[in-house]
């Protein structure tokens, strides 16, 4: 990992639900120094019960802190950023865990934060909720996007090394722009498509039949709906824009599959379903190959950042950051069709 002066960062978790708190017991587990807090102090108390060290003030938890994880709710993380930037050094690294990217970033930009927040999007989770829900190997394997600015770039380091050696995860280095297009297809859209599903039922006058039949399709296609609905709300919402420019390409495939059944079209039907068929085998059998770049430690970053960026976009990741004679070394992995020209 790549480390502070003196050894390892001092951490806080800002918000313990889900998330925060999947990666706060993470941390309790394999930190040496890691605080959390939470509004509720009812979530705080069942902290304390597990060990950890839950301050019932939010500048307590965050004082002289290193390095801070953001996991409050959507529309919270803005005035919660400014609140835990004022209240610690001009060194700690704060980054959150939103999944829309957007917003928050421009805000960092518009209150001079771009130096030391680094915006960020673990792809995990459930449909369940709380710190009773954490679960500390949650983000094992998983992707986690951060999207660091050109003057950001030394706390992204900090957070690669932290994020895979603590957390296991598989860092993608995104723009906020390019992360909220692809989670609206990746994450946001699905949740639509969920609650349509399971809505249209919930009205039908078959709905129990349909619960009485009810398999592995139902159940899998509509188990995000039963994620809490204003933090579904909050999340598209957020991404509003991205999500509806993207369902127009998810309309328009639907409609050729309605199309084709209309026209009794078997064979337009066999081949919508075998290009869909085709995403799902790319999915589980993805073409990656080990890739390794090394930069100037003092450089002036924007070939750093233009490659980590071109690295995510293209279907990337990074597995590891290791700073040593001047030189930062990034390895990771990325598909095979995606090398450039």
């Amino acid at each position: 990992m790549v480390e502070t002066p003196g050894g390892q960062p001092r951490i806080a978790v800002v918000g313990t639900g889900l998330i925060g708190g999947s990666i706060l017991l993470r941390l309790h587990e394999r930190h040496p120094d890691v605080t959390g807090w939470d509004p509720d102090p009812r979530t705080r108390a069942e902290g304390r019960e597990r060990g950890i060290d839950l301050p019932d003030e939010l500048t307590d938890a965050v004082r002289d802190r290193d390095l801070v994880f953001l996991a409050g709710p959507l529309p919270s993380l803005p005035e919660t950023l400014l609140t835990v930037a004022e209240h610690t050094g001009e060194h700690c690294v704060v980054t959150d865990v939103g999944s829309t990217k957007g917003g928050v970033a421009r805000f960092a930009v518009e209150h001079g934060l771009t130096g030391r927040f680094v915006p960020g999007h673990p792809m995990a989770g459930t449909e369940r909720s709380g710190l009773t829900a954490a679960d500390p190997a949650l983000f094992d394997g998983a992707a986690w996007v951060l999207c660091p600015a050109a003057d950001g770039i030394a706390p992204f380091r900090t957070l690669v090394g932290l994020l895979v050696d603590v957390f296991a995860a598989r860092v993608v280095p995104m723009s906020p722009t390019v992360h909220d297009s692809v989670v609206a297809l990746s994450s946001h859209i699905p949740h639509l498509l969920a609650g349509s599903l399971a809505g249209a039922v919930s009205g039908s006058e078959i709905r129990d039949a349909v619960l009485g039949l009810a398999a592995g399709s139902f159940r899998d296609g509509t188990r995000v709906a039963g994620t809490p609905a204003k933090r579904t709300a909050d999340m598209l919402f957020q991404n509003r824009e991205q999500v509806v420019r993207q369902l127009g390409q998810v309309s328009a495939f639907l409609d050729g599959l309605a199309d084709a059944l209309r026209r009794d079209d078997l064979d337009a039907l066999v081949g919508h379903y075998r290009r869909a068929q085709g995403l799902r085998e790319a999915l589980r059998d993805r073409d990656l190959r080990a890739c390794r770049q090394e930069f100037p430690i003092d450089g002036d970053h924007v070939a750093e950042l233009a490659y980590l960026l071109e690295l995510g976009a293209a279907g990337g990741h990074l597995t590891g950051c290791r700073i040593e004679g001047g030189v930062v070394t990034y390895t990771g992995h990325r598909p095979a069709v995606a090398d450039p020209v």
